[in-house]
């Protein structure tokens, strides 16, 4: 079976190369053709302001081109945000040669939105979220929406009457809030972060993000109540003890949590629950679960599932079209990860260059982002794993490890930052666990690495996705203390629990 497998991804693969050498070929003529190509700058509309203009026009080569000078086929994007990002930028980086555009609803750049709750409490800015500007030769048209495509004549068309043609067309349409309450509010642009109401706010879904949100707004020195279906917050990852550890921590922030509350509506200003209590509702926002963004993929005939289906070279069931990021659906995926995202991605961004590689999946882990809250949750366990727990509830800290044949399939940590460190290294790189389990776990095993001995590509800052790799680098161009390195990589600017390595790193990688 496994064999079976095997040769099923290697076929995969050797078509994607295929199709990729075809399209590579296609996308050179596309381009020798769009140098041909007049550019105009377009200059403030009569009776209307120059940005009014731009945000609905196309950025190429640092210019504006006018949507009545259309990119010739090549890749196209549809969707701007970090999976879109990630894709062109590696795409550059690899050396494709055709041209790519890229489609985004929204009116402003590309930016992070995993780090939209450090807006939410003051500790970032709105444009320190943004992503950085595409290479040179993207067309990146922004505040413009694809309502169709045709597969027949691979063409998409967009609500300005614009259509685009493609070579190779990628969907990166992301996740939207499920089912949304009336008058509730959702976290999910900057835009939701603006629109926030004032007064006691009420955060409805007990997942990561309704955590996250909490607490932010908690920072923000908001009043917060946290209402969950679940007996604790995360209730669909977390063990008993470990959720109980994490609502003690979430009251001791000033969270009023709200379990078994099972919202069914919103009336004269409160909160329905099945039960038939009635919770204060001056503010709500809701972060109840999201579902793929089809509606396009749906109207083009691709197959659909709960996300658009894709195989190990993210096509969907039309060669011609991928899918990548919280939009697509593939049995290896951690589905509304960021880290799934990119891994998409750079896949996605390695065959179309070169035509080879694969998406093999991406490893679960799950870490909210709460300054101070040492707590993550790793890979999924089976019936048949041997576990290995700690508890210590007094101090606050709780393990869980499932093993199979020495190897970690599953874990939660609360409040062992250290062991947290050592053990998803362990999950990342797919090494054995130490015999000395305890040791492990109080986060001294012997032969634990250091930051320095890390390999190069190890994620050291999982919100930004930043690996030791990058910071090196950094700093070996004079980024050589903390604020220099987050300023030039945004390591440490997330939830902060990868600042003592970052800091290691700044005193032992030797400069010139």
């Amino acid at each position: 079976m496994a064999e079976a497998g095997a040769r099923a991804s290697a076929g995969a693969e050797t078509g994607a190369k295929n199709e990729a050498g075809a399209r590579a070929g296609a996308e050179t003529g596309a381009k020798d053709e769009a140098g041909a190509e007049a550019e105009e700058t377009v200059g403030p509309a009569a009776g209307g302001s120059r940005s009014a203009v731009a945000s609905r026009d196309v950025q190429r080569g640092g210019q504006v081109r006018t949507k009545d000078t259309p990119p010739s086929p090549g890749i196209l994007v549809v969707g701007h945000g970090p999976a879109a990002h990630r894709l062109v930028q590696r795409l550059h980086e690899l050396g494709h040669p055709g041209p790519v555009t890229v489609l985004g609803a929204e009116a402003g750049p590309a930016y992070h939105r995993a780090l939209l709750t450090s807006v939410l409490d003051g500790a970032l800015a709105p444009g320190d979220l943004a992503l950085p500007p595409l290479p040179e030769g993207t067309v990146v048209r922004t505040g413009t929406t694809a309502v169709a495509v045709d597969p027949r004549r691979r063409t998409v068309r967009t609500d300005d009457g614009g259509e685009y043609g493609y070579t190779t067309l990628v969907l990166a349409t992301g996740a939207r809030p499920r089912e949304p309450l009336a008058g509730a509010g959702v976290l999910r642009t900057l835009a939701d972060c603006a629109r926030l109401g004032p007064g006691h706010v009420t955060v409805v879904g007990g997942g990561v993000l309704g955590v996250e949100t909490a607490a932010a707004l908690r920072r923000a020195g908001r009043g917060v109540a946290l209402a969950h279906p679940g007996p604790y917050p995360m209730a669909d990852r977390l063990p008993p003890a470990a959720g109980r550890l994490l609502a003690d921590r979430l009251t001791g922030l000033g969270v009023e949590l709200e379990p078994e509350a099972e919202v069914t509506g919103r009336e004269h200003g409160k909160l329905r629950l099945r039960d038939g209590r009635l919770l204060s509702a001056e503010t709500v926002v809701q972060c109840a679960g999201v579902t793929p963004d089809t509606a396009l993929a749906r109207t083009a005939g691709l197959v659909v599932r709960t996300g658009v289906v894709v195989d190990d070279a993210l096509r969907t069931s039309d060669p011609y079209v991928h899918a990548v990021g919280d939009c697509a659906e593939h049995p290896g995926a951690s589905p509304g990860t960021h880290t799934n995202a990119w891994d998409q991605a750079d896949a996605l961004a390695e065959l179309l260059a070169t035509g080879r590689g694969g998406y093999r999946g991406t490893r679960d882990v799950v870490r909210p982002r709460v300054p101070g809250l040492d707590l993550v949750t790793l890979g999924r366990a089976h019936e048949d794993d041997r576990r290995v727990m700690f508890s210590d509830p007094a101090r606050g800290r709780f393990a869980e490890l499932h093993l199979r044949n020495g190897m970690l399939t599953s874990a939660t940590l609360v409040g062992l930052p250290r062991a947290i460190a050592a053990v998803t290294r362990l999950h990342d790189h797919g090494l054995p666990v130490p015999a000395d389990r305890l040791a492990l776990l109080l986060g001294a095993p012997p032969t634990e690495a250091g930051p320095v001995e890390l390999p190069d590509e190890a994620v050291v800052c999982r919100c930004n996705n930043v690996t030791k790799a990058a910071l090196t680098a950094a700093i070996r161009t004079g980024a050589r203390d903390l604020p220099a390195l987050a300023t030039a990589t945004r390591a440490t600017t997330g939830c902060g629990s990868c600042t003592p390595t970052v800091r290691a790193l700044c005193t032992e990688v030797r400069t010139p």
